[in-house]
């Protein structure tokens, strides 16, 4: 099964943190590879939005950890890729829980906190 993961790039070692523990539990994980290549951001944010709503991978997983003291961070770039998952159909899940100021839509779309617990990833 393929996990898409999405995050800030300020968090990036621990979505490569997640990516293992995934990849050690036999998941097909995809990263934002353009993204933490540096590329323009017009190209990276278009490239990793085609493997979010690629009909191959169904789970999408944001990396939501905290981010200049802020709890469950997600981004305006992160915040778009759930909206397109959300739209395909995708299922979605948080790292850790709710972003409090998007927990409306959040909550709304069915995207599922794990709050670090994996068993809850179907």
């Amino acid at each position: 099964m393929n996990i898409v993961l999405c995050g800030s790039m300020k968090v990036k070692d621990k979505i490569f943190e997640v990516k293992d523990i995934l990849e050690a539990k036999g998941y097909n994980v995809l990263l934002p590879e353009e993204c933490i290549k540096g590329l323009p951001k017009k190209i990276a944010s278009r490239a990793h939005l085609d493997r979010v709503i690629d009909s191959n991978n169904q789970i999408i997983l944001i990396v939501n950890s905290e981010k200049n003291g802020i709890k469950n961070y997600i981004g305006a770039n992160t915040f778009a890729e759930i909206a397109f998952a959300y739209y395909y159909n995708k299922k979605v899940y948080l790292y850790d829980d709710i972003y409090e100021p998007y927990k409306d839509e959040l909550e709304g779309w069915g995207v599922i906190p794990l709050k670090k617990d994996f068993i809850k990833l179907k």
